[in-house]
């Protein structure tokens, strides 16, 4: 049920029951942990059409369970919730963001195509691109954030010109999708589908799963593209697993208030350290210049400004580090969209491994610090960052 009525039920209710009938499950009301590998068929003929549609032989997939590898009832459950949100057609779960990614990329890539992507990108899915997918004459061409659209398309053109494959491929009949990695944002405060996007990608690790405690991903959008790419994730085997997509839909019922909590807090937090005397630039989306060309797409596209935020200290890597090691309340430790607040040195952690030159251009200096605030007292993190900085 997704409406009562002519009022359509809002994400938060239908996180409470949407996809799952207690009747097929002795009446609880929650559902169950399917751990099993495999599934009885009721039928010899059943079997087959069951395996038709996994294998993509007939159109329409699956029409009931096979083997955990394919689907799995709380997979279809977590799979009908992702897609709310974002009102999308259909979605699918990974065992990880980067499963995600590299499931979804190496669905439509073949050699000889080009990756056209904004730049940076979260560093795994860059090592992915340039170092594995290059490996298999798949190219690649990053633009700025926040580039022209003008520009983008002179990018475009370079492109084209590389190879005739991608030259192919970019001036055919059906044009590359456009997929958006949507981890830092959420569902929440940025809905890609609803600007265009054929796709949108995130780590359910984050702010879906939200307590630290799980590693899984997602792809929503069309049905024709999520068909496609159910069928590589079948051969690869990078569905999520039974028990993390139970977790998923615990959590998917606190997801609002969680991140509403959470940007609340960043927004607390970030206006006492934007005039602290030791901090020389907080990276906050709440604190983009209303003219830039980033104020505009985040005013057009996002409905607030999140819990993931940078800070740069007046200082090097010594500072940054003193830093760190002082906080009390918040955890050193990396990722983001937990109900815990945790910080890290991106230079010298989640990005030790892009070169030098590539972090000098995107900004990733020794001195910056990368902060996701959790859903703790707000006044209380004011009072860790505080007494953080004293010692710098």
């Amino acid at each position: 049920m997704t409406a009562i009525g002519n009022r359509r039920l809002k994400p938060s209710t239908l996180m409470m029951g949407h996809g799952f009938d207690p009747t097929l499950s002795k009446g609880a009301l929650k559902p169950p942990i399917f751990l099993t590998s495999t599934f009885v068929f009721e039928s010899a003929a059943e079997g087959t059409r069951h395996f038709e549609g996994v294998t993509g032989r007939r159109p329409g997939g699956a029409e009931g369970l096979v083997y955990t590898r394919f689907n799995g009832p709380n997979q279809e459950i977590l799979e009908d919730r992702l897609g709310v949100r974002e009102d999308a057609e259909d979605a699918l779960s990974f065992a990880s963001g980067m499963s995600a990614i590299a499931t979804l990329l190496l669905t439509f890539c073949q050699p000889g195509d080009m990756i056209v992507h904004s730049g940076p990108l979260h560093a795994a899915t860059e090592t992915l691109i340039a170092r594995i997918l290059g490996r298999l004459g798949i190219g690649w061409l990053d633009f700025p954030a926040g580039a022209s659209e003008d520009e983008i398309a002179t990018m475009l053109e370079a492109a084209q010109a590389r190879g005739r494959a991608a030259r192919d491929r970019l001036l055919g009949e059906r044009a590359p999708p456009i997929a958006i990695d949507n981890t830092f944002l959420g569902p929440l405060w940025q809905q890609p589908l609803a600007h265009g996007a054929d796709l949108s990608v995130c780590s359910l690790t984050k702010y879906a799963g939200g307590h630290s405690d799980l590693v899984a991903g997602a792809v929503v959008g069309s049905a024709a593209l999520i068909r496609e790419i159910r069928i590589m994730r079948n051969t690869l085997g990078t569905i999520t697993d039974p028990h993390t997509a139970w977790m998923l839909l615990r959590s998917l019922e606190t997801l609002q208030l969680r991140m509403e909590r959470a940007g609340a807090n960043a927004a607390h937090v970030c206006a006492f350290l934007r005039d602290h005397p030791r901090v020389e630039h907080v990276g906050y989306l709440g604190f983009l210049a209303p003219a830039s060309r980033q104020a505009d797409i985040f005013t057009r596209h996002c409905s607030g400004a999140g819990s993931t935020f940078s800070l740069c200290l007046k200082g090097g890597e010594a500072e940054a580090f003193r830093f760190l090691d002082s906080l009390v309340i918040a955890k050193l430790a990396v990722s983001l969209g937990g109900t815990e607040t945790l910080a890290s040195a991106p230079a010298a952690m989640t990005h030790l491994s892009v070169p030098e030159a590539r972090k000098a251009a995107l900004g990733i200096t020794p001195n910056l610090v990368g902060i996701s605030i959790g859903v703790e007292d707000p006044d209380d993190l004011v009072t860790d960052f505080a007494q953080a900085l004293d010692s710098v």
